[in-house]
């Protein structure tokens, strides 16, 4: 890899800012001074120092966020806030995005990296990755509900989808409102809405809390993200 392309994946600026630290003379690569940004380096191998300060090399970088409502599941937006503006300016790579997508208004666990790869396969449908969220829904859910989730639902616009799991925390007769838990495989479009819509049902609060191996912990206040451990990055390779 050339040095200027590592030290610009490193952070440190556009590949202009990059020659500007090579032509003052801040850049040293195994105890030897850089003179030209063409050079290659090993940046698993070589030593790397910036105004003397040693570069570490990290090729990819994964964050769990806690999503909060209002923000748009986006890596830039001209008129709203997306879930990259949470990040703060040492965090935050032009690189990163969030794998998948959560409605404006639902919030919970959201995968950002930018391992590409990683994203297409913890969404592809054929790894099958299950994705919990809680839900609290007008109306009663009922056995008879449960077992119309089990076998998969026909949507009102003729969408099919696959076999879900739902279960019901709790019902308040006082309120008409059901707490549950459903287990989906899939992402579609405003998908869980949809399915309970189709039991004419209305979903009014929305929270993913599993994505895979991933699980959202109640410490992560919403707005707030924290890096993966490195369990977590094994467990969704």
């Amino acid at each position: 890899m050339r040095i200027d392309k590592f030290l610009t994946e490193m952070q440190f600026g556009t590949r202009s800012d990059v020659r500007k630290l090579i032509k003052t003379k801040q850049v040293v690569v195994d105890d030897e001074q850089v003179t030209s940004a063409k050079i290659q380096i090993n940046p698993m191998e070589s030593t790397i120092q910036v105004n003397g300060e040693l570069v570490h090399y990290q090729q990819y970088y994964y964050y769990l966020l806690n999503k909060p409502a209002g923000v748009l599941t986006a890596t830039k937006d001209k008129k709203q806030k997306t879930v990259m503006d949470l990040f703060n300016r040492v965090d935050y790579r032009d690189d990163l995005f969030p794998v998948g997508r959560l409605d404006k208004d639902t919030t919970g666990l959201l995968l950002i990296t930018n391992d590409g790869q990683l994203g297409h396969r913890m969404l592809s449908p054929m790894r099958h990755v299950d994705k919990v969220y809680f839900a609290k829904v007008e109306g009663h859910v009922t056995d008879a509900d449960v077992s119309k989730f089990k076998t998969g639902l026909l949507l009102k616009d003729g969408t099919q989808t696959k076999p879900a799991t739902l279960s019901v925390e709790s019902y308040q007769s006082d309120t008409n409102i059901s707490e549950v838990l459903v287990t989906i495989t899939e992402g579609k479009y405003h998908q869980i809405k949809r399915m309970f819509g189709a039991i004419g049902m209305r979903v009014i609060r929305l929270e993913r809390k599993k994505m895979g191996t991933l699980e959202l912990e109640q410490t992560l206040s919403l707005g707030r993200y924290r890096v993966l451990t490195d369990e977590e990055i094994e467990s969704i390779q």
